[in-house]
C-alpha cells in the first residue's frame, strides 16, 4: 500500500536553471549602473562646456561633478525603496550606505580643494 501512494506523487520540481540574463531583471542594479553611466557622460559635456574640448577620459575617470559615486548609491537606494518598500530593512541599509558614501565624497572633494589652494599658493613663490 505504501508503494502505490508514493508512486502516485509527482517528482519534485527541478530547480530553475542559472542564467546570466537574470541580472537584467535586477531593477536596483540596472538603476545604479544607469545612474553611474549618466553621471559619467555628463562629465564629458561639462568639460566640453567649460574648457571647449572633448575629454573621453572623463567617462572612466573619478572626481569632478556630478559625483558618479553619489548618483550610483542614490539610485540604488531609491530603486530598492521602490521595489522592496521604504519601510524594509534593506532600504534602510542602502540609505545609510548612500549617506556614508556621499558624506565621504563631500569630505574628499573639500580637502582636495583646500590642498589645491595651498599648492597654488606654494607655486606662486617658486
Amino acid at each position: 500500500m505504501g508503494d502505490a501512494a508514493s508512486a502516485a506523487q509527482p517528482p519534485p520540481a527541478a530547480s530553475p536553471a542559472f542564467s546570466y540574463l537574470a541580472v537584467f531583471g535586477n531593477c536596483p542594479l540596472i538603476a545604479a549602473v544607469l545612474a553611474f553611466a549618466i553621471a559619467q557622460s555628463i562629465k564629458v559635456f561639462t568639460t566640453w562646456y567649460k574648457e571647449n574640448r572633448w575629454d573621453a577620459k572623463q567617462l572612466v575617470g573619478s572626481g569632478g561633478m556630478p559625483s558618479s559615486h553619489s548618483a550610483t548609491v542614490t539610485a540604488l537606494a531609491v530603486a530598492i525603496g521602490l521595489q522592496e518598500g521604504f519601510s524594509c530593512s534593506l532600504f534602510a541599509t542602502a540609505a545609510i550606505f548612500a549617506s556614508v558614501v556621499m558624506y565621504d565624497a563631500f569630505g574628499v572633494r573639500l580637502h582636495a580643494g583646500r590642498q589645491a589652494e595651498v599648492l597654488s599658493e606654494t607655486f606662486k613663490y617658486l
